[in-house]
């Protein structure tokens, strides 16, 4: 057995990013966990097996909470900081906390976050995506990305939540720059304009109640219980970001995976009834999430035959286990017969991402209207020449130019 913790570690470089499932399958091949370094010097330790990838997502003895974070950081003396600036409205929700706050909050917004409420926006997601295909007509080449999944996932997450048409660019800054800089004082602007935001919002939802998410949450009790004015400000937010970054870079997954085979989108498209099934194998073949959010160590963790110390930083690879040989058969072969369930393309356990069925909603909607307005898009580059987004949280292309016919 081997306990390590000062271990060597291999560096993810930024070209992990472009092609991070050649870098996991030969992790897989060598152990279930390993020692590494991300691009931006954090010391962490990587799971990549399917199995121990789910146990870990429901292992009590991998903390979510955020309160030890700022001290990791601080030891690996790596110069990273938990800016004050930022923590509170990104950390006071329930994906960073363990139970029994987790299960407060989360209970208090299950109850606002309703399948029924989910099914109620599928014609009016209906309508954005057709809408934003109707702006297509008579174009021959396009960025799907840029005009199609980014602005229907930005829509429907604020017609979710309540929040008007008019400022919707607006967010999508925000949450852009929220994503992608590593600059503090620009992510300080970005949440704080988000944050204050959120409160005039939730203010003028109590004011003047609507059929919304941010009224729902006000409204959610449990035994008298109800959302702090911060863990609304800070749920909301993590409803709008997590949920707008990665459906938004799953249809352009999707979309990519079909038009490098070329088989399967013909079966596709000769059989929409497979859509459901479709989209689970796309979630489960090039999911938007590489890793899952961040967990730390609150004791030594043994896994195979390595025990990760306490106040270690873990990263649980979704995309990872989710080319898992052991669990999925031929794992590189899209297969939408594949027996349904397994995949930790939404999580596991306790963590299990409450906005599943409404990405998978927006998922199915995207590609049923996009492939019958256009069956014959194909590629507009060649597949080695596109991009993929340098973020360890977000599996995600910077472009998808597409032929639309």
């Amino acid at each position: 057995m081997t306990t390590a913790a000062n271990p060597s570690r291999d560096v993810l470089d930024m070209s992990f990013f472009q092609d991070p499932y050649e870098v996991y399958e030969r992790l897989r091949a060598e152990g279930p966990v390993h020692p590494m370094r991300t691009p931006d010097g954090i010391d962490v330790w990587v799971i990549a097996r399917y199995e121990e990838a789910k146990a870990a997502l429901s292992d009590a003895r991998f903390t979510k909470t955020f309160d030890g974070v700022p001290d990791i950081f601080a030891q690996q003396n790596t110069g990273i900081s938990a800016h004050e600036g930022y923590t509170d409205i990104l950390t006071k929700h329930m994906l960073f906390a363990d139970p029994p706050d987790h299960t407060r909050l989360r209970e208090l917004s299950a109850k606002a976050f309703t399948r029924r409420r989910v099914e109620s926006l599928r014609p009016e997601i209906t309508r954005i995506v057709d809408g934003l295909l109707d702006t297509l007509a008579g174009e021959q080449e396009i960025d799907l990305l840029r005009r199609v999944s980014f602005p229907m996932s930005m829509a429907v997450t604020c017609r979710l939540l309540g929040i008007p048409p008019a400022d919707e660019d607006a967010f999508r800054r925000w949450t852009e720059t929220i994503f992608t800089t590593n600059d503090p004082a620009r992510m300080n602007e970005a949440v704080r304009a988000v944050d204050e935001y959120l409160v005039g919002v939730i203010e003028a939802k109590r004011a003047d109640p609507a059929d919304d998410l941010i009224t729902a949450l006000i409204n959610a009790r449990d035994d008298g219980d109800r959302l702090t004015d911060r863990e609304l400000v800070s749920t909301c937010a993590l409803m709008f970001v997590a949920g707008y970054e990665t459906t938004a870079s799953m249809v352009g997954n999707a979309v990519l995976a079909l038009l490098e085979h070329p088989d399967k989108l013909a079966e596709l498209k000769a059989d929409p009834s497979l859509m459901p099934n479709a989209v689970d194998e796309l979630l489960r073949f090039d999911g938007p999430v590489n890793v899952a959010t961040l967990r730390s160590t609150a004791t030594d963790v043994t896994i195979g035959d390595t025990t990760i110390p306490k106040g270690q930083f873990v990263l649980v690879s979704l995309i990872s286990a989710n080319r898992d040989g052991d669990k999925f058969p031929e794992p590189e072969r899209l297969d939408f017969t594949r027996p349904l369930g397994g995949s930790l393309a939404f999580g596991h356990g306790i963590h299990y991402c409450l906005g599943a069925p409404l990405s998978r909603v927006e998922i199915e909607v995207a590609l049923s209207r996009l492939l019958a307005r256009y069956p014959n898009l194909s590629l507009a580059r060649k597949p080695s020449t596109l991009t993929w987004r340098n973020s360890l949280l977000v599996r995600g292309l910077t472009a998808l130019p597409i032929r639309l016919s």
